[in-house]
């Protein structure tokens, strides 16, 4: 039910299923009449999802490849399980549509507990510069993801202990729902078996896995904020959280902008604020005044980005 509900009325978008293994949720999917390209990595589950491929009428599609593998960054041959997103689309037969359109695919899976902060800080990078998946739209990713991540990718400023860049990068860009909360218990843990790693914590709840979606906003690229510029962003994101007790104003005046104060002034933030202290609709508003305020000095802040890309 989780899966299904969201869409607008029409055509259903795909549903891309990561890691299926022996297709138990596959199968409920199909009877519900949901249309499902089942991406598998592990060659020993692969015959069996092929038999159940070979006995529909089309309404399941079986490929070999890994999510979490793709787009590989460096040069040379990809092999499988890695793959190109480009390849997966075409296989899939799912065309680009423009990014104001509906969600043309749904993404559905379980993030490796090893790599998670890994893969979330990956698939942002590919959403504001409308990259890798995101060159065919609005995808909907709706992934299981250990609590104490949830409690970060949802917290508010006055969560001191969770609000980080990855809270408010995730938050200008994508709208969360929390679908459903199941115990470890449920899920395998044992590593030995190829269950999944329960990610330590000390300062955050982690008793469930968290099914969230992630939608993201039609509206993200409608103002000041670009795929070209996007990654500047980002980078003001990530330097003003990087000491959150710091004071604003004190962070661009480092940005060579000699007038910062009276550029919150404006913004109506107030002067002594520390960089926690802003939301996530904060920052978006204060990179907009910065792309077009004659007072900041652009060159500076793009080389420090450039370097921190390279990074």
């Amino acid at each position: 039910r989780c899966l299904q509900g969201g869409a607008s009325p029409g055509p259903q978008p795909v549903l891309l299923e990561c890691a299926p293994g022996p297709g138990i949720l596959t199968r409920t999917l199909l009877n519900a009449g949901v249309r499902v390209v089942a991406l598998e990595s592990n060659s020993a589950f692969l015959p069996n999802l092929q038999s159940l491929e070979n006995s529909l009428d089309g309404q399941l599609k079986v490929i070999y490849g890994d999510f979490f593998r793709l787009d590989p960054l460096g040069t040379g041959t990809v092999k499988p399980p890695a793959m190109c997103s480009d390849k997966l689309f075409e296989t899939m037969g799912v065309a680009a549509v423009p990014w104001r359109a509906d969600v043309p695919v749904k993404i559905f899976g379980i993030l490796p507990h090893r790599k998670e902060r890994n893969t979330l800080w990956r698939l942002l990078f590919a959403l504001y510069e409308c990259s890798s998946i995101y060159r065919y739209g609005r995808i909907e990713l709706n992934f299981f993801i250990s609590e104490k991540e949830y409690k970060v990718l949802t917290a508010k400023p006055e969560d001191s202990r969770a609000y980080q860049a990855l809270t408010v990068l995730w938050q200008v860009g994508c709208e969360i729902q929390l679908l459903h909360m199941e115990p470890w218990s449920s899920f395998a843990t044992n590593l030995k078996n190829g269950g999944l790693a329960v990610p330590k914590t000390m300062w955050l709840p982690n008793d469930h896995l968290c099914l969230v979606r992630l939608t993201p906003q039609q509206d993200l690229f409608t103002g000041g904020l670009k795929p070209t510029n996007s990654l500047a962003f980002v980078f003001m994101v990530k330097q003003c959280l990087a000491k959150p007790k710091s004071r604003l104003t004190d962070r661009l005046n480092s940005w060579s902008l000699d007038k910062g104060g009276k550029l919150l002034k404006e913004l109506e933030i107030p002067k002594n604020a520390k960089t926690r202290d802003l939301y996530p609709e904060d920052y978006r508003r204060l990179f907009e005044a910065l792309q077009t305020s004659p007072l900041f000095t652009e060159t500076w802040f793009h080389d420090e980005v450039l370097e921190s890309i390279r990074n």
